[in-house]
């Protein structure tokens, strides 16, 4: 048997993978509606060692009894698609899709901003507040709340600029995610 056979199976103990560059993915996995499912779902990432950075869930379809579970992780592409696969595998699930990777994937995330100032740094935080289209939603002598939608990237993008304003916490969601088209994704 041949190292190099590209029809033998790789071992489980085959570590040339191991300088693979994490990268991003955005799973959205449309599930049953039942108790137990979302536990499930999470089980399989803490038992296997994987780390959730957002998670959302929510009933999509109360006449199909279906809910979206939208989890963004990282990992090394191997990794991921093992994620990929124990998702499939779980019998609650009936769809699973990484939407990062489709070019028809659109991700968004809703952020409530808390900024501190008065001043120029309070004009300068409505300036940039204005370029993002966040909109305030909460004001007083001392302080803003913003409320911005946008992909992940573009909420990390406005916190860095209004952290030397003053910015004082910020609440996010966590990503949701659909598939553009007419068919289910």
């Amino acid at each position: 048997m041949a190292e190099d056979d590209p029809l033998q199976p790789a071992s489980a103990y085959d570590l040339s993978h191991v300088d693979e560059a994490d990268t991003r993915a955005t799973f959205s996995v449309l599930v049953d509606n039942e108790p137990g499912v979302l536990h499930r779902v999470v089980g399989m990432f803490s038992a296997r060692g994987y780390n959730i950075e957002s998670l959302t869930v929510a009933e999509t379809d109360r006449a199909a009894h279906t809910s979206r579970i939208t989890i963004v992780t990282r990992g090394a592409a191997h990794v991921l698609e093992q994620i990929r696969a124990q998702l499939e595998k779980m019998v609650q699930v009936r769809q699973v899709a990484d939407v990062a990777r489709d070019i028809r994937g659109v991700e968004r995330e809703l952020a409530l901003v808390k900024v501190r100032g008065d001043g120029e740094k309070r004009a300068e935080a409505l300036r940039i507040a204005d370029i993002f289209r966040a909109h305030v939603i909460d004001t007083t002598h001392e302080s803003f709340i913003f409320e911005l939608t946008g992909p992940p990237s573009k909420i990390d993008q406005f916190a860095d600029l209004m952290r030397p304003l003053g910015l004082v916490e910020m609440s996010r969601t966590g990503v949701l995610s659909i598939i553009r088209g007419k068919e289910r994704g």
